[in-house]
């Protein structure tokens, strides 16, 4: 985003966070809920919440399906990493399709902006993204896939990242929605997806990853987690979320107190909410918190949210 975009930011900002006031209600289950699917290290008991669930659909951060999730009906949403595993990815999507797979929507570059191992981004320079997704991506238009946009972090270097990649693309890359992820509170969480749809009003959305690693106690991970989830199902533009956290709290990166499930596999409450279901009361324990991914990366949307609320 340029700086000139800022008084239009804050306008769609305040607009988004009016909509969402005080609003902590939403339905069990919505056509818009998927899973960011996290394969379970300790017991493949944990797949059957995901399987016999309401949820609508799926992905991995891989372009193949998980073989856990087979039995379920939730749609598998292929994804295009980095470059590491990019040659044969529209191959592979067409392959699905000639196999009968329902595949309709593709997502991009997982965090290309993200040069720091313990973040999990995939690191790639906008010149080289550019050209892997015409070669790889963008022929999948003409088999009717919808293209995810690159999904890069919520720090100052995302917007430019994409800037950047827009710019090498010249023309030739023609997403037809835009991924956003988000780690932080939820004036913070609003006030970027105000930013992002300011920036790139032309796209709907979908939040493919977001959490509140630093909450202070369960109370306020609760608090966030459904005004959150009220948010995205509110905001017209976004046709689709998956809440990052679908894991025990002994194995969360983005702290125990955001885990679906608790340190013994049982559903927690923000679990149980998110699969339409009544408070479990189930407590999670433990964790493996990641603070790296989060430094600096929230600065001015937070700025911008409280500058909001006022």
């Amino acid at each position: 985003m340029h700086l000139s975009d800022l008084p239009t930011a804050l306008l769609a900002t305040a607009s988004i966070l009016h909509l969402t006031t005080a609003q902590t209600t939403y339905p069990p289950s919505s056509s818009k809920r998927g899973l960011a699917y996290v394969k379970p290290d300790d017991d493949a008991a944990d797949n059957a919440f995901w399987t016999d669930s309401s949820l609508t659909w799926y992905y991995n951060w891989q372009a193949t399906p998980s073989s856990q999730l087979s039995s379920s009906s939730l749609q598998f949403v292929p994804m295009l990493w980095g470059s590491a595993n990019s040659n044969g990815f529209h191959d592979t999507v067409k392959s699905q399709l000639d196999s009968g797979k329902n595949i309709t929507h593709v997502l991009g570059f997982n965090e290309p902006d993200g040069c720091h191992g313990v973040e999990g981004g995939s690191c790639l320079d906008a010149q080289t993204a550019a050209k892997i997704w015409i070669r790889e991506m963008e022929p999948l238009k003409e088999l009717g896939v919808k293209l995810g946009a690159p999904a890069v972090t919520s720090a100052p270097t995302g917007f430019n990242w994409l800037a950047n990649w827009f710019s090498a693309c010249d023309g030739q890359c023609n997403p037809d929605f835009i991924p956003v992820h988000y780690y932080g509170d939820f004036q913070g969480f609003a006030s970027h997806i105000g930013q992002v749809n300011a920036t790139y009003g032309n796209m709907t959305m979908w939040v493919t990853e977001w959490a509140f690693p630093k909450s202070k106690n369960l109370e306020g991970s609760q608090e966030f987690f459904n005004q959150s989830v009220a948010f995205v199902e509110r905001v017209p533009y976004i046709d689709r979320y998956s809440y990052f956290g679908a894991f025990r709290s002994s194995a969360s990166n983005v702290g125990k107190n955001a885990a679906m499930l608790t340190q013994k596999g049982q559903l927690t409450d923000i679990g149980a909410w998110y699969l339409g279901k009544a408070a479990t009361g189930n407590i999670p324990k433990g964790d493996a918190v990641r603070t790296t991914r989060f430094a600096g990366s929230v600065g001015l949307v937070i700025a911008v949210g409280l500058w909001c609320v006022g």
